[in-house]
């Protein structure tokens, strides 16, 4: 089974991509978190984990589905089955699967193999922070489906051993100080905005909210119940550009997967 998050789409073609390689469950981590968090593994089945980088760690949202998930197997251990994880990111992951491996192991699990893909950029609130240009993000996208389709045929060999993973000059650094404060001061919707003499009313901000924290009547509010991810979904789907984050991306451009 893979279990992922996505908000722009980069993830969810990741996962996509290897679910249709192995032919395994797909199953979107906000959804499962509404319900039974236990699955039963199949004889040798796969566990694979597809997540975006959120500050050089992994979401808040896929580190609180780790805790809650529980896994059955007929196996002597968990690590009897093979894991791997995928992220996706900007530029780099830092010490992200670091981080993501030590929440497994409170589980009984630990990755088997790691990859990180630079995929076009989303994320777009501070100051130095832009989308790419179309033709960056066509050279990152065209590099990423080159290195999954081996890494596809890897997890279907179950190869053990691969960490191809960018992180960066400073991945300390990145990831338990800078990732750390970011993580738990900057991911919020209180900063979302709209424009209301721009919105077309379309309501599909609050339709691509990939955990529904998007109330739609006329125009979009924000629920302010800390379920946002800050994934931008709802900022780069707007066909319009009526909203914003604060000020700082009202003359930044958008993006989404397939766009």
């Amino acid at each position: 089974m893979i279990f992922y998050f996505s908000g722009t789409g980069n993830t969810r073609w990741a996962a996509e991509t290897l679910a249709q390689a192995t032919g395994e469950r797909l199953l979107f981590i906000p959804d499962e978190l509404k319900g039974d968090t236990t699955y039963a593994l199949a004889e040798d089945e796969r566990i694979g984990f597809c997540f975006p980088v959120h500050g050089w760690q992994p979401p808040h949202i896929v580190r609180l589905f780790v805790k809650r998930l529980v896994l059955t197997t007929a196996a002597p251990s968990l690590r009897q089955h093979y894991c791997y994880a995928v992220c996706t990111c900007g530029d780099n992951v830092g010490q992200t699967m670091d981080i993501f491996n030590s929440e497994l192991r409170t589980i009984g699990l630990e990755t088997n193999s790691v990859l990180s893909l630079v995929m076009p950029e989303s994320y777009v609130c501070l100051p130095f922070m832009y989308t790419d240009t179309p033709e960056k993000e066509q050279r990152k996208i065209v590099a990423a489906r080159e290195r999954l389709e081996v890494f596809c045929q890897q997890v279907c060999r179950r190869e053990k051993g691969i960490h191809e993973l960018v992180k960066g000059a400073t991945p300390r650094l990145c990831s338990y100080v800078i990732g750390e404060y970011f993580n738990k001061r900057m991911i919020t919707d209180r900063k979302f905005t709209v424009d209301g003499d721009v919105c077309i009313h379309c309501g599909k901000c609050a339709q691509v909210c990939p955990v529904g924290d998007i109330e739609f009547d006329e125009t979009p509010s924000w629920k302010n119940d800390s379920s946002c991810t800050c994934c931008l979904s709802c900022y780069h789907h707007c066909p319009v550009h009526a909203i914003n984050y604060g000020k700082i991306t009202r003359k930044r451009g958008q993006y989404y997967f397939g766009h």
